[in-house]
């Protein structure tokens, strides 16, 4: 499988408060399985984590929303954590470039996790859709016209969803199960 990943590049999409293991969790299980991940974000420089009740380790960005093209990317990830998806659902910038993933035929897979499918539902791509999240946020997802599931790790289409990071194993190997079909 990794022979087949080499050539794979993959976007995390995130923002200071990035719940800490959901970020690092899928993106050591990328790196390890040799595929090219950026991390892209509103603005050049370090962008913080949130560890369980404080701020936790940062992590260099590599492009901005303005530098990166979403073409250029075979599958994007999208953290949780409360602020993360908070902050990022309220960038038109960030919004395009989720609904850029639905807009071709390529099916590329979305990964979002805890409270990261917030931004799902901005980018109005959740109705009719089988999803889990974290449970406080199931009230929106259904509210956007989504089937929300209380599941480790969802499947619906291109969409990959869990809900929080006990579930980080199943949902990294799931993301890297879509890149390699």
């Amino acid at each position: 499988m990794t022979q087949s990943l080499e050539n794979k590049r993959v976007a995390i999409l995130a923002t200071n408060g990035f719940e800490q293991s959901e970020l690092f969790h899928p993106f050591k299980a990328l790196k390890d399985a040799k595929v090219k991940v950026d991390i892209i974000s509103l603005e050049k420089g370090t962008i913080k984590g949130w560890d369980e009740n404080n701020w936790g380790e940062s992590i260099e960005v590599d492009l901005t929303l303005q530098e990166a093209k979403s073409e250029d990317y075979d599958a994007l990830v999208l953290p949780g954590g409360l602020f993360n998806p908070d902050t990022l659902r309220t960038s038109d910038a960030a919004i395009a470039f989720i609904k850029d993933f639905f807009a071709d035929e390529k099916q590329r897979p979305v990964a979002a996790i805890c409270h990261g499918p917030w931004l799902l539902i901005e980018a109005g791509i959740v109705k009719g859709r089988n999803l889990t999240s974290y449970p406080s946020i199931q009230t929106d997802l259904r509210n956007a016209g989504a089937n929300w599931q209380d599941a480790q790790v969802l499947i619906d289409g291109q969409i990959i969803t869990s809900r929080n990071p006990d579930d980080l194993p199943a949902f990294s190997e799931q993301i890297i199960k879509a890149l390699s079909q």
